[in-house]
Order: C-alpha cells, then sequence, then structure tokens
C-alpha cells in the first residue's frame, strides 16, 4: 500500500467548466461519489470538498483556493484528492507543474481516483547512498505532463468544434447567442438538424414594436416615446448575479428597470429587429435571418431616420451607418434661386440643368437655366422657364375619384390608430389588475408575520404598490383627451389642398421645398421640352403620376406608375405663405396626423397644434400638406 494510504486528513477538489455541466454533464454529486468512495476504500479521510464551476484553462486557476487552503498549517492536510488530472487542470503541462510544486513544498500528496499519478519517487544515486533534488523524480512524471497537455489539446478540440459550428450557422442565419429584449430562443427542426431561432416574446415584444411604431410616427420627441414606453409597464430583463467564487450561488439580481433614452437608442438601432444579423462570426457581414424581425426593414429604416440604413438588393444585404447629410452628396444642387435645376431634365441629352447668372457688357446679369458644356447649347431665361412651370402647374390638378380615394385612407387609417389607443387601454387594464392582485398577496403576507421589521417593509411595498395603481388610473384618464380630433374636418382640409394645388406648389415661400413639390408630379423627370407640350397634352409627358391629371387634357387619361418621392425632408416645422382661409369651420386644437399610405403612395399632413382663431382673412401657417409616390 501505497504511502498516502496510511494518512488521514484530504481535502477533495470537485470542478466542472460550467453552471449547466455542472447540473446536466460531469455533475458535481458524480465526482463526489466516486472521491468518496475511493477514499473510504483506501482509508483516507476527507476533511472538506471544494467546488468549482468555472472553466481550469484561465491564467488565474480555480483550483488555486483549494490549493491555498491546504498550505496552511492549521488545517493539517496531507492528501489532495482530485477525480483526473484534467479536473485538476485544463492549462496544460505549465501550470500543472506549477501547482502540484506548491503542494509538494507542503509535503501534500496529490492523488487521482484514475491512478495517473504515482506516490513512488525515484533516486538515480540511491545505489550510491546520495541524493540530489535532481536525481530524485517520479516515474509518472511524463505521463502526468502528456495528460495535462491531452486535457488542454481536448479543450481546444472541443472549442473548435463547438464555435466553429456556431460561426457556420450563425452566417447561415440562425441564431447562436442568448436572446436579446423582445425574442426568446427556440429549437426547431431544419434541413441542418435542430437549430436555434428566436420567436417574439409573449410578453416583451409589444414594447419593441411600440417604440418603432412611435418614432415612425414622428409625433413625439425621443423623451417623450421614453416615457409612453414606460407608462405602458416597460422594464430591463431581470438577470441573477453570482459569486465569483461560487458561481452556482446567486448573490443579487440586476435589472427591472424602467426603459432610458441610451436604451431606446441602441434598441431601435438594433438590424436584428428587422431580421437582419451583422455580428462579428459573420465578419460585420449582414445576414439575413431565419426567422422574421419585429418589424419590417422599411419600418427600421423610417425609424433609424437616416442613422442606419438596411438595403436589400438581389438577394444581397447591406447595412450603412450614419448616411452622410444631403448637402455632402449633392454639393451646391440647393440653389434657391434656381431650384427646378435638379427636376427638369435638358430636351437634348436628358441630364439636369445647370443654373446661373451671366454678366453683360454694362454689369447686369442675366439669370438662366442652362446646359452647353455636353456638346449642345440649351439656355432658356430664369423669368421664362418660370412661367412655363407656373403654366404647367396650374393645370394640374387631383381628380375627385382621387381625392375620395385619399379620404378613404385617412378615414381607415384613424381607425387603425383608434384601435391601438384602445389597445394601449387594455394594457393598462391589465396591469392595474395585475398590481391589486399583488397587493391582495402582500396584505396576505402581513397577516402571518410577526417581526415588525418583516412587517414594515411589506408595508412599504403595498404603499408603492398603490401609488402605481393611482398613476396607471390617471394615465388612463389622460389617455382620452377631452377633445378629440375631428376626422371630418380632416379630410374637409385634405380635400381643400387636393383641390388647390397650386398653394402648395407655387406659393411656398422656400423656393427649395417648391421645387421639391413639383417634383411629386412625376415618376421620371421631365425634360423641358415635354414640360411645354404637358401643358397642352397629358399624354406628351410619359412620366407624370397617376394622381395627378391636366385640366384641359383632351383625353383626360392618367398616365405613368406612382413610385417617385422627393427629398421633402424638414418641412414639418416650416410654414407656407398666407393662403386664403377654406370654408371649413373653427378647429380646435388640432393634432399631428401624419404617413398614410394610399395604394403605391403616401400622404403626409402635419397639423401643429393651435388653439381657436378668429380671424377669417387668413389661413393658418402652420399646415403643410406634402403627397408622395
Amino acid at each position: 500500500m501505497q504511502d498516502y494510504l496510511t494518512t488521514k486528513n484530504a481535502v477533495a477538489a470537485i470542478r466542472a467548466s460550467t453552471i449547466k455541466q455542472g447540473t446536466d454533464g460531469d455533475s458535481p454529486e458524480a465526482q463526489k461519489k466516486q472521491i468518496k468512495k475511493f477514499a473510504l476504500s483506501n482509508g483516507i479521510r476527507i476533511q472538506k470538498f471544494f467546488v468549482f464551476l468555472e472553466s481550469a484553462s484561465k491564467e488565474q486557476q480555480p483550483i488555486q483556493e483549494a490549493i491555498d487552503y491546504c498550505k496552511n498549517p492549521k488545517n493539517n492536510i496531507n492528501v489532495f484528492l482530485i477525480k483526473s488530472i484534467d479536473r485538476f487542470t485544463r492549462g496544460g503541462g505549465s501550470p500543472y507543474d506549477q501547482l502540484k510544486l506548491q503542494l509538494e513544498k507542503c509535503d501534500i500528496q496529490l492523488v487521482d481516483v484514475y491512478g495517473i499519478i504515482s506516490q513512488n519517487k525515484v533516486n538515480t544515486l540511491e545505489h550510491l547512498g546520495v541524493e540530489y533534488s535532481w536525481s530524485k523524480y517520479s516515474p509518472s512524471q511524463k505521463a502526468e505532463y502528456l495528460e495535462a497537455e491531452r486535457a488542454k489539446d481536448e479543450l481546444r478540440d472541443i472549442e473548435s468544434r463547438m464555435i466553429g459550428a456556431q460561426i457556420r450557422y450563425a452566417r447561415m442565419g440562425y441564431w447562436v447567442r442568448s436572446s436579446i429584449y423582445g425574442f426568446v430562443n427556440e429549437k426547431i427542426d431544419t434541413p441542418n438538424g435542430k437549430r436555434c431561432i428566436m420567436k417574439p416574446h409573449p410578453d416583451e415584444f409589444s414594447f419593441v414594436e411600440k417604440m418603432f411604431e412611435l418614432r415612425c410616427q414622428g409625433t413625439l420627441e425621443d423623451r417623450e416615446i421614453v416615457e409612453e414606453i414606460n407608462r405602458l409597464g416597460y422594464k430591463t430583463r431581470v438577470n441573477m448575479i453570482r459569486d465569483k467564487e461560487d458561481r452556482a450561488k446567486a448573490i443579487q439580481q440586476k435589472g427591472g428597470k424602467p426603459l432610458t433614452l441610451k436604451v431606446l437608442w441602441r434598441l431601435i438601432q438594433n438590424p436584428v429587429y428587422a431580421g437582419v444579423n451583422p455580428e462579428k462570426w459573420t465578419q460585420g457581414k449582414p445576414v439575413k435571418c431565419k426567422f422574421d424581425g419585429l418589424v419590417s426593414i422599411e419600418t427600421f429604416n423610417k425609424a433609424n431616420r437616416g442613422k442606419v440604413v438596411i438595403s436589400e438588393k438581389n438577394g444581397e444585404v447591406t447595412i450603412a451607418t450614419r448616411k452622410p447629410p444631403e448637402y455632402l452628396i449633392k454639393k451646391g444642387a440647393r440653389n434657391p434661386d434656381f431650384p427646378y435645376k435638379r427636376y427638369v431634365m435638358c430636351p437634348h441629352c436628358v441630364k439636369p440643368l445647370y443654373g446661373s447668372a451671366s454678366r453683360g457688357r454694362l454689369g447686369k446679369y442675366y439669370p438662366a437655366y442652362h446646359c452647353n458644356n455636353r456638346g449642345h447649347h440649351f439656355r432658356i431665361p430664369k423669368k421664362e422657364f418660370d412661367e412655363v412651370i407656373t403654366q404647367f402647374v396650374s393645370a394640374v390638378s387631383v381628380t375627385p375619384e382621387r381625392i375620395e380615394e385619399f379620404n378613404k385612407v385617412i378615414l381607415a387609417e384613424w381607425e387603425k390608430r383608434q384601435q391601438t389607443l384602445h389597445k394601449d387601454e387594455e394594457s393598462i387594464d391589465t396591469r392595474i389588475t395585475a398590481l391589486q392582485i399583488q397587493a391582495r398577496m402582500t396584505v396576505d403576507k402581513i397577516k402571518f408575520l410577526s417581526s415588525p421589521t418583516a412587517i414594515k417593509y411589506m408595508e412599504e411595498d403595498l404603499v408603492k404598490i398603490e401609488e402605481q395603481i393611482t398613476t396607471l388610473e390617471q394615465e388612463k384618464e389622460n389617455k382620452v383627451p377631452d377633445n378629440q380630433l375631428n376626422i371630418q374636418t380632416v379630410m374637409k382640409y385634405v380635400t381643400y389642398f387636393l383641390e388647390h394645388l397650386e398653394y402648395l406648389l407655387l406659393q411656398q415661400v422656400d423656393t427649395i421645398k417648391r421645387a421639391n413639390y413639383f417634383s411629386v408630379l412625376f415618376d421620371k423627370l421631365p425634360t423641358y421640352q415635354e414640360i411645354i407640350l404637358g401643358t397642352q397634352d397629358l399624354g406628351q409627358i410619359t412620366g407624370m403620376n397617376e394622381v395627378f391629371t391636366i385640366l384641359n387634357s383632351p383625353k383626360g387619361h392618367m398616365a405613368g406608375a406612382a413610385g417617385f418621392e422627393p427629398a421633402n425632408a424638414g418641412t414639418k416645422n416650416q410654414c407656407l405663405t398666407t393662403w386664403p382661409r377654406p370654408n371649413i369651420y373653427s378647429v380646435e386644437y388640432f393634432k399631428i396626423v401624419n404617413v398614410l399610405a394610399f395604394g403605391t403612395g403616401t400622404i403626409y399632413i402635419f397639423c401643429c397644434d393651435f388653439a381657436q382663431r378668429q380671424c377669417h382673412t387668413t389661413w393658418p401657417r402652420t399646415i403643410i400638406f406634402t403627397v408622395c409616390a
């Protein structure tokens, strides 16, 4: 029997790489059972068990805590028991040698259940009666080193197989990480085996959808969106914080906090919510996920307002972050003296016109639109050019049928908004009911408590619950405005502006915006010759948007396909010139109505809040109406 069998005091170290492995794989209980059986059969008394649920491949070895305990003379430890060398360390031969050397200096024997480590020592000079530190060695030393290196190689092989497979599946569009807020992981059967995707979380996805919806509407600032989402009951996920020494022990929890501005921005800019994954394992290349996002790519782009733009073309997905401002892309295009030069093409080369003012002999300037640097000469004085535009716009109208379509779409959108309002009210009612149940449970617990301190804290919790219920009830009352928007009034305004397009296209103070509105009329930008001919016959313009027609057109037909949208960002807060007031009755607390889709186009109505106005000679200057294809 070897020397360690006569010793009595031992420490046993048990290790698993992760908490999951500790519960599902090589569990601590299984290792403990093996070590106990070995100790009992060899007459070893185990004084203490150390359990580690973390990897032993790091520079800081978890087993060091148990070694430090053994090195203390007061503990009187003679044997250090382990199941196998790979449970002792996976750092290779060098860390193994350093850890074992610490035990040998304290005359503590390292023993493994598998018997790889031998306790015998051989002195190569024993026949001469001489002993040196270098002449004494363990016959199993090479085998121990090989086992330690094998454990390290095994770790590398395991991680290569696991991480390599995850990288491949991530590039195929599957999800290989923990779920993000609004989603929950789910494994499904696929042609590539049982793989993980994400599906909407039953309690969280509605908050994410609401964030994107409010950002798309553009009626609230980001801080107001945060307040609105928090009023609906948003809380961050609750996660457990575990002890660094004992990973199985939860010391506290984090999360359960309301939404903040930074969290809102981070969620809004995450492409995964649009079903696109650009993580590092795809080497920065966006990959279309094998599951649907919570929002569409169009909604994602609209909510991010150009900061993050997802584009999909021919099956390829690209992400552009922080798109450069338009003035950096189209330098010199915003010239208020020549606003139409980007929207009316040269009749010869069908390219955008130039705009400049040449100086005559007497110092007088002659502004004109021209195209004379492309192998031909075309020049029209600015005054004549503007008159042609005015004549053309004056002849454009929207048919009564289209106006009726617009009104129907506006009514449908209004009904949709009303349904959303009712859903918010239902969500508040659900939260109030949950808090009331929680309050009753708290009261029932207080009945069984005898500690004054415990009763005090329970009463404080009850007060907080009552405050939350009161806040939610007030919020529910505020959801129903005293003066609701009159949808019939809105439809009358829409009808008026569609019947008087010249107010938007000719009387806009900002000439750049005036040209932007003019471009709405076309799906394909017209040439100057087409503008002249189209004033008499709409059929001469092939790129005319089908929404519009010419008043005196002999055919009275509509041509072209809808789809062109002008660059009219930033018009929401700009005002138009003074217009004749339409024959509409008084309006109170008019609110913003925006982004209404009709078929293949979109209608934008921006109406700022204002109180009753008694003036009957002018129209409020904060109304902007835009039709975009």
